[in-house]
């Protein structure tokens, strides 16, 4: 479980002082609970995205916060889309992020007899039915939702199923033998019997049971027909003894028949609370489409670093910490909002600025050479390894007559206002000396192979004893002693702030979100020096290289997406922060 420091993201705003946590006191006052148990119940469809971290965090913040429990449960009762894969990809995001479920890990595919029997007690009291409709038909019977004149939704009444008033004891019948597999996929359904005139078509006798010859990862080929989720997810929150079920927004319109389960099942009288769900600029937060991106490999995996999965978050240097400060800062609403991504961006690099080594790479390196260092000759230079962190100690860096530089360190005709390197200009080499640029060097195809310079050795440490202005400071690697890098730079995955605002094609047919897709979202950089020390990087380390952004060293989650072993560094976020400069407008 996540320390409690954690939980409300270190700067005072817990949990509690929002509309929830106000829901939840009336209960207990009321006497309506006498504890808080929650759940997080995700479907192991897909991996989860940083939208889900604000669903458990809320989850399990409000069950510690109360003294009370959180269970992990998979609401397993799709098996066409489901896999024993994602149980454990969900299941390693929840830990990596700093929550621990214990002894309370369910799965709603175990409750599938008592859900049966369940079903079995609504169609004796006469509150459901066996309807041999099709899909297509029963959709076609309950209406839809049209505009009128005026603009405001209207939903006509539905019609009612000719089977609908079939016998308490034939519907038994009908449906035992749907369990005992004697009809065809889609030959005959369960249904509750509510109001096919309700104004909310979910209420229009919705589906309980479907017939589907699916192997089920976990029951395999025992069951052929499947609960459907309005059923399920009450009866197993009930089951669980769930007092507060927590949901996104989007169910809010389900809650109605959320309680009429639980009512005609007569089971423990579970809460239901919706909140607003995170939506975030610049990327999609839908595990439908995320696959889509997936499966069309418009991504690497589900643990691209461009991806908004906690696992791409990971891979890509996010750390815990930052997100669930980010997820505690932006609050708990009711109403739907859209979070700026900078502000996301903001937490991580408040993060970073702390924990983050600072270490030296040249990425796209340019040979700088000290005419009058005598070569062979090589000294050692102390470095500051975090200054927001006394403890984090010191490094020692080689200087020596060849180093690597940014090639952007060096114009040879340099625009207005460029401190850097140029013909007679000086700048200072981090921890290092005072040098003047005095040439530089060319290939027979004019391309600049190296600078050169001269180093003033009053100036060690960068200052000049004579007080000469020095205005530009630039990092650098020993040539002699760097390690070879791999650099993946990352921008976002869309090139919209709004990616699901999707506009006509130019041939005129529709458009898609992929639509949107950053063509340039990624850039892969060979070639690059860093530190010695990086050789020995711990995997997920987290390490500032100055001047350039925050890094991390690779760790692929997908399997067969190893880098080859060789050095490969993440880029997680660059140095600057809009979101500082957008707050104090």
């Amino acid at each position: 479980m996540a320390e409690a420091s954690d939980l409300d993201g270190g700067n005072g705003s817990a949990p509690g002082s929002d509309f929830i946590s106000e829901f939840i006191r009336e209960d207990l006052a009321r006497g309506r609970f006498t504890y808080v148990h929650t759940r997080f119940p995700p479907e192991p469809n897909g991996w989860l995205h940083i939208g889900h971290c604000k669903a458990f965090y809320i989850d399990f913040s409000m069950a510690e916060r109360f003294g009370g429990k959180c269970n992990l449960r998979f609401d397993d009762t799709n098996p066409e889309k489901e896999d024993i894969s994602y149980v454990e990809a969900i299941k390693r995001d929840v830990k990596w992020m700093g929550y621990d479920w214990e002894d309370r890990e369910y799965y709603a595919s175990d409750y599938y007899e008592y859900l049966y029997d369940l079903a079995v007690k609504i169609i004796r009291k006469g509150h459901a039915y066996v309807d041999d409709l099709s899909d297509e038909e029963i959709s076609e019977y309950r209406g839809t939702a049209v505009p009128d004149r005026n603009s405001i939704t209207v939903t006509p009444p539905g019609r009612n199923s000719p089977w609908r008033d079939r016998p308490v004891e034939e519907n038994l019948d009908l449906f035992a033998r749907m369990r005992a597999g004697e009809f065809s996929d889609g030959a005959k359904t369960l249904r509750a019997k509510i109001d096919m005139a309700h104004p909310n078509l979910l209420l229009r006798d919705p589906v309980m049971y479907r017939i589907r010859r699916e192997h089920h990862y976990r029951t395999g080929d025992k069951w052929c027909i499947y609960p459907m989720y309005d059923f399920q997810h009450p009866l197993s929150d009930a089951k669980e003894g769930i007092t507060h079920s927590l949901c996104s927004l989007e169910y809010e319109i389900h809650r109605p028949l959320y309680e009429w389960f639980i009512s005609e099942a007569e089971v423990f009288p579970s809460r239901q609370i919706e909140f607003a769900r995170l939506n975030l600029t610049r990327t999609v937060m839908s595990k439908r489409w995320l696959l889509r991106l997936v499966m069309e490999k418009r991504v690497a995996g589900w643990d691209d670093p461009r991806m908004p999965t906690i696992a791409g978050l990971r891979r890509r240097g996010y750390t815990p910490e930052a997100i669930r400060g980010f997820v505690s800062q932006i609050g708990i609403a009711k109403t739907d909002s859209m979070v700026d991504i900078a502000f996301l961006e903001y937490c991580l690099r408040e993060d970073l600025n702390r924990r983050a080594l600072r270490v030296m790479a040249v990425l796209r390196p340019l040979k700088l050479i000290i005419e009058n260092w005598e070569a062979g000759r090589e000294e050692e230079l102390e470095a500051v390894n975090n200054p927001e962190d006394e403890s984090a100690g010191t490094r020692k860096l080689v200087f020596g007559r060849e180093l690597w530089i940014e090639r952007d360190d060096f114009m040879e005709t340099p625009p207005p206002k460029y401190f850097r390197l140029y013909p007679g200009n000086s700048v200072r080499l981090r921890y290092g000396y005072i040098v003047t640029c005095t040439g530089f060097d060319r290939d027979a195809s004019g391309t600049i192979t190296a600078v050169r310079c001269t180093c003033d050795p009053a100036t060690k440490g960068g200052n000049a004893p004579d007080n000469r202005k020095v205005k530009g400071t630039i990092h650098w690697v020993s040539a002699a002693h760097a390690v070879p890098l791999e650099a993946r730079i990352y921008d976002y995955l869309f090139s919209t702030e709004r990616p699901m605002e999707v506009t006509p094609r130019p041939d005129g047919s529709p458009g898609s979100f992929t639509d949107n897709l950053n063509p340039n979202s990624l850039e892969v950089i060979t070639g690059a020096w860093g530190e010695p020390s990086l050789a020995d990087a711990d995997p997920a380390k987290h390490y500032q290289f100055e001047r350039l952004g925050y890094f991390v060293r690779d760790v692929p989650a997908m399997p067969g997406a190893e880098a080859g072993g060789g050095l490969v560094f993440n880029k997680t976020i660059g140095l600057r922060d809009t979101w500082a400069k957008i707050a104090k407008k």
